[in-house]
């Protein structure tokens, strides 16, 4: 898991879809999907760990391009 169309993918994969127009929501969304699936023995804590290190990463990265 190395990019945000990962995360898009194991959501997928059982069954979350998550795209509303407002992104920091949708970031926020898939991080407690990812938690629950760690929390339901889902996930491994790599990927777990890597799925909130990349969507940290992006909504930081959306931030700085929101204060330019």
């Amino acid at each position: 898991m190395d990019k945000m169309m990962d995360i898009y993918d194991l959501l997928k994969k059982y069954g979350t879809y998550i795209y509303t127009l407002d992104r920091f929501g949708d970031l926020a969304l898939m991080e407690d999907e990812i938690r629950e699936l760690y929390k339901a023995n889902v996930l491994d804590i790599k990927d777990y760990q890597m799925a909130l290190l990349l969507l940290r990463q992006e909504a930081t990265r959306l931030q700085v391009e929101q204060n330019k």
